[in-house]
């Protein structure tokens, strides 16, 4: 039995994105090196983290400026590397879904980069006065992903 496209599971525009940045990643993935050096998989591997923001009625549009305009550049500035952002095309989730993945160099990494993006001064700032009318979001789920060993990505 073949599985089912990713295409089926991510909003329309996320699996391009995720095929564009991965055929950047080399080909041996840190898991197939461990493995054939007889490792485990270790916290030290790149890894990608998916976020969904579940966002305030009314509120999608403040949230993706706040993106935009400020927070995508504090991700640079912790060591953040920023893949993709998506909204959706079609409801029940286009007006209240916001879609990223970020890149870490590792789990360790990614812990560290999200503290210092937190305690960030000009963060906070920025949080504050975008919610001086409310809260933008409200539920952040958060998974973390790591390449698997195949398909091989194409080299062009």
């Amino acid at each position: 039995m073949q599985a089912a496209p990713l295409s089926l599971f991510l909003p329309a525009g996320i699996t391009e994105a995720m095929k564009r940045a991965f055929l950047e990643a080399p080909t041996g993935t840190p898991n197939t090196e461990g493995r054939r050096q007889g490792e485990t998989m270790t916290e030290s591997a790149k890894v990608y983290e998916l976020r969904i923001y579940h966002v305030v009625p009314g509120k999608l549009d403040s949230l993706v400026a706040r993106f935009r305009d400020h927070t995508d550049a504090l991700f640079a500035k912790h060591g953040m590397k920023s893949i993709a952002y998506w909204t959706a095309l079609d409801e029940p989730v286009k007006s209240s879904t916001f879609f990223y993945i970020l890149e870490h160099p590792s789990r360790e990494a990614a812990t560290a980069n999200w503290k210092a993006f937190q305690d960030d001064a000009e963060w906070k700032s920025v949080k504050a006065k975008s919610e001086e009318n409310g809260k933008l979001a409200e539920k952040i789920d958060s998974t973390f992903l790591t390449l698997t060993d195949f398909p091989r990505p194409v080299r062009i």
